[in-house]
């Protein structure tokens, strides 16, 4: 169910309440680890539904530093794509930083791809512990710099698929700001 949406240039923004692994967009985006092992969370999710494929993809791939993203196939998912998005671990130092390249990581590939239409769930802000106000913030933000300095980009629909709770509201919060 659509909760909120705005424009950015030519692209839409939404912010969503839904289950990632049926949205019926160009990519879904994945909360990934480095080693690209999806056993936990939504990356879990994400390979229990659209098949061992998307590991197997992954496991050819083997290795995206924090920051980065890299793409797969979706398997049996209503999607085209996973781009897997590696947030950073609270702890580990410059997380700010960190999350926000990923993000622009995501971005810069969906748009290399000519994807027009993704889906991101709130990055690190699950089991990496990546505080929920903050990653909001830094979502929101970073989406909205990349579309600006990017006029150009093929993305036509960027969609926060948000399902925690208490993540959900500071999401509503970063997009009335915006409005």
């Amino acid at each position: 169910m659509d909760i909120l949406e705005m424009k950015v240039d030519h692209t839409t923004l939404r912010l969503v309440s839904a289950d990632l692994t049926e949205r019926n967009v160009d990519a879904i985006v994945n909360a990934a680890n480095s080693h690209l092992r999806h056993g936990g969370g939504v990356a879990g999710a994400i390979v229990r539904k659209g098949g061992q494929g998307i590991q197997e993809e992954s496991n050819v791939i083997g290795y995206v530093p924090v920051g980065g993203a890299a793409i797969t196939g979706a398997g049996r998912l209503k999607a085209r794509f996973v781009i897997h998005a590696v947030g950073p671990m609270m702890g580990e130092g410059d997380e700010d930083a960190k999350l926000r390249r990923a993000v622009n990581s995501v971005l810069a590939l969906a748009a290399e791809k000519g994807l027009k239409s993704i889906s991101m769930p709130a990055i690190s802000a699950g089991i990496f512990g990546f505080p929920k106000d903050q990653c909001a913030k830094i979502l929101v933000a970073g989406s909205v710099a990349f579309l600006k300095s990017n006029p150009g980009t093929s993305l036509e629909l960027l969609e926060f698929c948000i399902v925690d709770k208490e993540a959900l509201e500071y999401f509503k919060a970063e997009f009335r700001n915006l409005g």
